[in-house]
């Protein structure tokens, strides 16, 4: 009997290991600062570092909470002629959830191939009448890393990306879940702030493959072809760039490209973002910006939050920030689950990816990169608008919080490389 418990015991070492240890190496040295986001040497570093190249012809629209979110994603899914795509997080039951289901399940039943990819653990709240209904109607459905013997050592890798393509021809990512939460217009504490964004142009292709990354992963199989990659003619103007970052390839994708906008900032950084916990290196980062004159601003949720323990382990990672001039500030009527950077007035990363470890290093994700003044503008003034409605803390008013706060904040710190 001693000996079950001593293999039992090793089993479950050997298993949390696997899940919360990183195997790979990841950035330790702060990225050198020897060109300008504004210079070409910027855009072909984005290009190759990252993987796709950023391309030209592209559309991108912002789409301001559920109301406006909502309405061009079923739009676009109700008019598919060959294909949809559309791998979420969140996904749990209620209006939206049904409603989505419905339009799936529709297309699916009038010839349309429909592939749906949600995460196991997001997909826990949904009914499984709504599952039963696409797959009746011929949608083909899987969950990323469900729980199985063969991959429990990959229980801490979730899919976290939020992708929808239509015909391969207009794609949707942001922060949005498919949830109640995110219906209305953030008109009050129970319906959250958030954006989306539409993509039509050649980078919609470059979407496309960061969906099938995770559907070849889960089904083993391949789909191609005119149906799923046409060819895309211009839509605008806007550079942009779709680009995928995992655990168990290019794990450090999203994280160097936030340390290489960051460094390459020379005016001004806005965060907006929900789970705002960075690293030390990326403390580091910001605060060597600060002290080369950029002004940066980080918008974070306030005490409408889904959850305390990662704003507390924010909080204790303000401190150098604040001290060397970073304005903090916490969204007040409900919960802010924005993720949108801006870099310089033209540099812009939006898509799933919180500024924290388990995005950065655990997590699946994918983000749209845009190149664009006038884009790049109009998401600062959506950023000065959620600002007033916010609240700027001081370093004055970080240092004098209670003592039962900083203990509390301190001791979520110290597990912040699992939020």
């Amino acid at each position: 009997m001693f000996v079950f418990w001593i293999v039992l015991a090793s089993i479950i070492v050997t298993v949390i290991t696997l899940n919360f240890i990183p195997s790979e190496k990841k950035v330790q040295t702060r990225i050198s600062e020897i060109y300008a986001v504004h210079d070409d040497q910027f855009l072909r570093s984005m290009s190759n570092l990252l993987g796709p190249p950023l391309v030209a012809g592209n559309e991108v629209k912002e789409l301001l909470n559920g109301d406006e979110i909502f309405p061009p994603m079923l739009k676009a899914i109700r008019s598919a002629q060959k294909t949809i795509t559309f791998e979420t997080y969140i996904y749990w039951s209620g209006k939206i959830g049904r409603e989505f289901a419905t339009a799936l399940a529709e297309r699916a039943k009038a010839g349309v191939k429909v592939h749906v990819m949600v995460d196991w653990v997001g997909s826990a709240k949904m009914d499984q009448e709504l599952l039963d209904l696409m797959e009746e109607s011929g949608v083909e459905i899987r969950k990323y890393h469900p729980l199985h013997w063969y991959n429990i050592s990959r229980m801490n890798n979730r899919t976290h990306r939020k992708l929808l393509v239509v015909d391969g021809k207009v794609g949707f990512t942001g922060g949005v879940g498919i949830a109640d939460n995110w219906l209305g217009h953030a008109q009050d504490a129970d319906h959250w702030r958030d954006t989306h964004f539409s993509l039509e142009g050649p980078a919609v292709a470059q979407m496309q493959a960061a969906f099938m990354d995770n559907w070849i992963k889960t089904s083993g199989e391949v789909l191609h072809g005119e149906a799923y990659f046409p060819n895309i003619q211009p839509a605008s103007e806007h550079y942009a760039q779709v680009f995928k970052s995992s655990s168990s390839e290019g794990s450090e994708s999203v994280r160097l490209m936030y340390l290489l906008s960051i460094a390459s900032a020379r005016k001004t950084i806005y965060i907006a973002n929900a789970y705002f916990v960075p690293d030390d290196l990326s403390v580091e980062t910001l605060v060597a910006a600060l002290k080369r004159g950029v002004k940066i601003k980080v918008l974070m949720p306030g005490t409408h939050t889904d959850s305390e323990p990662v704003r507390s382990a924010s909080r204790a990672r303000w401190g150098e920030l604040l001290e060397a001039g970073a304005e903090m500030y916490e969204y007040q009527p409900t919960m802010y689950h924005c993720k949108v950077m801006i870099i310089d007035d033209v540099w812009v990363s939006v898509g799933s990816t919180n500024f924290d470890s388990r995005s950065f290093r655990l997590n699946d994700e994918a983000n749209l990169n845009i190149y664009d003044h006038a884009f790049a503008q109009r998401q600062i003034d959506t950023f000065e608008e959620d600002l007033k409605k916010s609240r700027k803390f001081t370093h004055a008013e970080w240092e004098k919080r209670p003592w039962t706060e900083k203990l509390m904040e301190h001791t979520f710190a110290l597990l912040r490389s699992q939020m």
